[in-house]
């Protein structure tokens, strides 16, 4: 079995060594005398858990700065969606591999994903060494033909599972409100619950989307979703801006997860912004997410934790809404027991973690080490990141990193070329 010992970290504050065999933290403690096969000086670094990217559409790096500066919808349908309509697999296979090589060098070992050709986002997966669970996009336009072609693919997409690791998972990805129809909302609900697979979906996005939905159905999104049943803590609702109070506590009810992505939101100018405040007192769990790089333009958890945590200060009025080590939490190990993750830095627990350089100046003085994560350090600040027991960068090097690069300047210059 593989081992790795990691030297003179500090962990919670404390000097240690930590001892890994296979992908599992074997022993936590001083002056471990254990052989490894290997071992990493940790010395000036912080052991830390791994930033959790709750709402991505990862091989949307080919996009990055494509279309920048637009309304939502003219973006999406002017933009955004014709330029998808030319993506290959092996395009989707190359623009995913930056974004796993972005979300490793910021400190991230999983990440919730919705994008198309599945099986191009799962083999960079499979090859960068990360976490995902993976959605399929499915839309049908409220047409009865694409619908039936789009529930073949998730069914042979399900069926195909056997050649991926654990560290691949699959969810059901129906895109909107306004995209898919009710009955394959449904189809996608009894799927879910069938198979135990959760579902990842935009929600409540934009007034216009909430606006459209009281004009055909005469409920705001999140009602019209419980009255056909779809709601059920298996749902991850991505975005959930325009909320009204009863639908705050339709969410609470139904355990779904709400993930909040300020920066894409800011940027786009969604119109509001997560009643966050009033989802968390109602009990609903909140999970953080960076969106795909049109509309974020980064990857980096660290600039989505120091915006989320921002912007619920300025929401209330209160410099107190969501303090450092709650930010953290959020992105950390609560989204890990949201996504059923076995992470955490405790002996018995799978081997992800980061070490956070503190010698560099974003950490100096170091009076909290929390205040310094959220408000001052970014993704460079993290030296070596840890997934399933595999070292995935040391020293701030990943392996094949050029290669991937020059791969994905290539491909995006193809495309728009072809555009």
């Amino acid at each position: 079995m593989k081992s790795l010992l990691i030297r003179n970290v500090v962990l919670n504050g404390k000097p240690a060594d930590i001892l890994v065999r296979g992908n599992r933290i074997s022993r936590i403690g001083r002056n471990l005398e254990d052989k490894a096969g290997r071992t990493i000086d940790g010395r000036g670094m912080t052991a830390l858990p791994p930033l959790i990217n709750g709402h991505t559409h990862a091989a949307m790096t080919l996009l990055r700065g494509y279309a920048d500066d637009m309304g939502l919808m003219e973006w999406l349908q002017t933009k955004i969606w014709p330029f998808e309509g030319r993506l290959t697999k092996d395009d989707v296979l190359v623009g995913s591999r930056l974004a796993c090589l972005e979300m490793i060098k910021s400190g991230a070992t999983f990440f919730n994903d919705m994008y198309w050709h599945w099986h191009a986002t799962a083999e960079a997966v499979e090859e960068m060494g990360l976490r995902a669970l993976l959605s399929p996009v499915f839309i049908d336009g409220g047409d009865e033909a694409r619908g039936e072609t789009n529930r073949r693919m998730v069914e042979e997409i399900h069926g195909g599972l056997d050649g991926y690791s654990g560290r691949v998972r699959f969810a059901l990805g129906p895109h909107a409100i306004y995209t898919v129809s009710a009955d394959n909302l449904r189809f996608m609900k009894e799927f879910a619950r069938a198979q135990n697979v959760p579902i990842h979906i935009h929600l409540s996005e934009t007034a216009d989307e909430v606006q459209t939905c009281l004009k055909s159905r005469k409920l705001r999104p999140v009602e019209y979703l419980d009255s056909i049943g779809f709601l059920g803590p298996e749902v991850f609702a991505a975005h959930c801006v325009h909320l009204a109070e009863k639908e705050i506590d339709l969410l609470a009810a139904n355990r779904v997860k709400a993930i909040h992505i300020p920066v894409s939101n800011l940027k786009l100018a969604v119109g509001g912004i997560m009643p966050m405040a009033a989802l968390t007192k109602a009990g609903v769990s909140v999970l953080l997410g960076t969106d795909g790089c049109s509309s974020n333009n980064c990857l980096d958890m660290f600039q989505t934790l120091k915006f989320a945590a921002l912007l619920a200060k300025h929401q209330s009025g209160n410099p107190t809404s969501m303090p450092a080590h709650e930010a953290w939490a959020m992105a950390t190990t609560d989204a890990a027991r949201a996504f059923g993750l076995d992470l955490g830095l405790e002996e018995g627990r799978l081997a992800d973690l980061i070490l956070v350089d503190r010698e560099r100046p974003e950490f100096v003085p170091g009076y909290n080490l929390y205040s310094d994560l959220v408000y001052s350090a970014n993704g460079y600040c993290v030296d070596t990141v840890l997934c399933d027991g595999r070292v995935l960068m040391s020293r701030r090097k990943v392996s094949g990193e050029k290669e991937i690069i020059d791969d994905a300047r290539r491909v995006a210059r193809r495309l728009c070329q072809a555009g």
